[in-house]
């Protein structure tokens, strides 16, 4: 299984001491949704979890790598200050925003301490390393998260 054209996907990437996803979509939004999906997948199985509601979060920033960041960076945050793990993610479309860019994220959320564990849980989302491309075949992303 590999990238297919006009497809979405992710996959995890062997890295030392880390978890490092990349990810694929037609569009910018789509790849960010299916880094955090790739995320997930690498350190809590949900598929039992219980569900607790939708979380919305608006995000700006001033380029594409950092709304990246920003997305995952939630993701990290509502696992550690509230205990929740997202189920599923719908990224909204790119706009401008100021001088920056925006997204519209809602989030799915479970109760994490009804999710398996099955790696390390991220701590912080690293720069080093980080991309998110748009080109002729679509988007893709590289990022590592430390754990």
């Amino acid at each position: 299984m590999g990238k297919q054209p006009g497809a979405s996907g992710h996959w995890a990437v062997p890295h030392t001491a880390d978890v490092q996803v990349e990810a694929w979509s037609p569009t910018a939004e789509g790849c960010i949704g299916e880094a955090v999906r790739g995320v997930l997948e690498g350190f809590a199985d949900t598929s039992r979890a219980t569900v607790v509601g939708e979380r919305e979060y608006a995000v700006t920033a001033e380029s594409d790598e950092a709304l990246l960041v920003s997305v995952l960076e939630e993701v990290v945050y509502r696992m550690d200050a509230d205990g929740e793990i997202p189920l599923d993610v719908e990224v909204g479309a790119i706009r401008s925003a100021g001088d920056g860019r925006g997204l519209c994220v809602r989030f799915r959320m479970a109760d994490a301490d009804t999710a398996v564990a099955v790696g390390a849980v991220p701590k912080a989302v690293s720069l080093h390393d980080l991309q998110l491309r748009g080109g002729p075949g679509g988007w893709t992303c590289r990022v590592t998260l430390d754990v």
